[in-house]
């Protein structure tokens, strides 16, 4: 997985109107993070965000695929994160709306585990 720092900078000075968020560079991309919970990741140079059934169906509805961590290995592996549709990543405050839910549900699961 390559990642560029120009993409990086840029998504997290996307994501800067909603809030301070750390990248974690991690297995050749990045975990985005906020509040110390992480809500998407960046993988070659392409941004996912955290799913489940609450936001599943915007994503899907928006054309957007599954995170596959192997998909030259021939292993079938999804993860939760989905692809953010370009014209969200472009959209500062529609990005911010995305996120949020995608944080929501990382407090939801941390709530639940207890």
């Amino acid at each position: 997985m390559a990642l560029s720092d120009n993409f990086v900078n840029y998504v997290v000075d996307q994501l800067s109107r909603w809030g301070d968020v750390s990248v974690r560079r991690m297995f050749g991309g990045a975990g985005l993070y906020r509040e110390g919970r992480m809500f998407g990741l960046i993988a070659d140079d392409v941004v996912y965000l955290k799913v489940d059934d609450s936001n599943r169906e915007d994503f899907l509805r928006a054309g957007s695929s599954p995170f596959k961590p192997y998909p030259d290995k021939g292993k079938t592996a999804v993860m939760s994160y989905y692809q953010v549709p370009s014209a969200v990543l472009e959209d500062p405050n529609e990005l911010a709306q995305w996120a949020q839910r995608s944080l929501d549900i990382q407090a939801t699961r941390r709530r639940d585990a207890r």
